[in-house]
């Protein structure tokens, strides 16, 4: 699978990307901002982590954005999932600190 993973945190992203390469899937794109992954919205992806809060906003709108593209993607956050728009309440929710083992589930 072609992963994205929208992480503010680098030592974050980088576990991610750990993860997600040790199941043997390729990550495509870090990005550190919602602008970041904007520029990756059109992507051929198969799956994204998505943090919630990153400097330049909230990932709703992209993750929204994926949602329509039909990509599946799992929220990796430490903000509480109620706060998650209705629309998106449906989708995964991974909370920090993490196990492992959810992030490899997730990926199926």
């Amino acid at each position: 699978m072609r992963v994205l993973i929208l992480e503010d945190d680098p030592l974050t992203a980088l576990d991610l990307q750990i993860v997600v390469e040790s199941c043997g899937h390729d990550v495509v794109s870090l990005c550190d901002t919602v602008a970041a992954a904007r520029r990756h919205a059109s992507d051929d992806l198969d799956f994204a982590f998505l943090d919630i809060d990153l400097p330049d906003g909230k990932s709703f709108d992209f993750a929204a954005r994926l949602a329509e593209r039909q990509v599946p993607f799992a929220f990796v956050s430490a903000s509480s999932p109620c706060e998650l728009p209705g629309p998106l309440r449906h989708m995964p929710f991974i909370a920090k600190p993490y196990h492992h083992a959810a992030i490899r589930h997730s990926l199926g």
